[in-house]
């Protein structure tokens, strides 16, 4: 008696996750990518006061008029100014931030600025401890917001609903509804 000789196939497909599981994977994948746009904006609007590179002002007067009408949002970001920079700069004995444009000078003698508006230089001459930032954006009319952002309530709750949006969880489909069939 002779042994027939043993055989075995290999199933030519692999096989797949339950129907609606890539699906949910998918939405979760989805789900970070506005987290992680909200999070590297928040990173990149973090105020200089709490340690960021960001400085946002309310432009309060006409002194940079045609430029920047008061109430208009400047954005400042920390860097070196240069001539013909608009800077945000804290005069000693001021209580508020200056927003003018550089026209001279230097971070040690200090740097020469005018209001676009002004036909004379202003009477302090900042350094570069006294200037937060270079404006390099501007939203018109946008400067009621700066309260709201500037305030650490309003990150801690943008944290607390992101982290919910993210930490929920998403739901799995269930296999009538992955086949099409209509929901009770």
């Amino acid at each position: 008696m002779t042994e027939a000789p043993v055989t075995t196939t290999t199933p030519t497909t692999r096989p797949t996750a339950a129907p609606g599981r890539p699906r949910a994977r998918r939405r979760r994948l989805v789900a970070w990518v506005p987290a992680a746009l909200v999070l590297a904006l928040a990173a990149f609007l973090w105020p200089t006061t709490w340690g960021g590179g960001t400085t946002l002002v309310v432009v309060a007067g006409h002194s940079m008029e045609p430029t920047y009408a008061s109430g208009d949002l400047v954005v400042a970001r920390t860097g070196t100014p240069q001539v013909d920079d608009v800077v945000v700069y804290r005069p000693d004995g001021v209580d508020g931030y200056v927003v003018h444009r550089v026209v001279g000078g230097d971070a040690q003698g200090g740097w020469t600025t005018r209001g676009d508006n002004n036909g004379w230089d202003d009477v302090w001459h900042p350094t570069a401890d006294d200037v937060v930032g270079v404006v390099r954006w501007h939203v018109p009319g946008l400067g009621a917001v700066t309260p709201v952002l500037g305030s650490p309530l309003t990150w801690v709750a943008l944290g607390v609903i992101l982290a919910g949006w993210l930490l929920w969880p998403a739901r799995d489909l269930t296999d009538e509804e992955a086949a099409g069939a209509p929901t009770p």
